[in-house]
């Protein structure tokens, strides 16, 4: 049976939105401000990350996000030929006509039975980048095994929170920490 992983980019404050400062936000930006060594060690547990997934899902906005920035074609190195390889699930409306990564199937219809159905079908971690609507209602419906949050040290002060209100109180088990370059906090947590 496969976990849904969420992996997330975060500030102190729980903004997700904008890291890269092209939503227009005016306080996006934040990721460029990590430096060159943070960088590196950054890209390294993403690379691990992806070595270590059996599959990807995501929401039809983030999925355009990496389309529009070359992963599906442009981008060269061992990262982006793996995200290149790995099964490709989007929950999207009709909105997206036919996918352009190649590996991609669009779940189209109730996104809690899609999922639940390929977490059935993949045996191993499905990663969750970005996607915020998707991540919200995948935690309502108590679909979410695992979180991994790359905890930047930046407070936003405004912008869309990977958790807003919650129906219910959720508790997690931390299951590691570490430090990434000088500046970053990888945090994982198990429902």
């Amino acid at each position: 049976m496969g976990r849904i992983v969420v992996s997330e980019n975060i500030s102190l404050d729980g903004v997700i939105q904008d890291p890269t400062g092209e939503d227009n936000l005016g306080r996006g930006n934040w990721f460029a401000q990590i430096g060159e060594q943070n960088l590196g060690a950054w890209a390294k547990v993403e690379l691990a990350e992806a070595l270590g997934a059996e599959a990807l899902l995501m929401g039809r906005h983030s999925y355009e996000w990496f389309v529009a920035r070359g992963w599906a074609s442009s981008r060269t190195g061992e990262w982006a030929d793996r995200l290149r390889s790995l099964p490709k699930y989007v929950v999207a409306s009709s909105a997206l006509d036919g996918p352009d990564w190649g590996n991609t199937t669009v779940l189209k219809g109730d996104v809690i039975d899609e999922v639940s159905k390929l977490r059935q079908e993949v045996d191993g971690d499905i990663v969750v980048y970005g996607s915020g609507r998707l991540v919200h209602t995948l935690w309502e419906h108590n679909l979410v095994d695992e979180l991994r949050l790359m905890t930047y040290p930046v407070v936003v002060g405004a912008g869309e929170r990977l958790f807003g209100e919650t129906s219910a109180a959720t508790p997690l088990h931390l299951v590691s920490t570490r430090a990434v370059g000088d500046g970053l906090a990888f945090l994982t947590y198990r429902v």
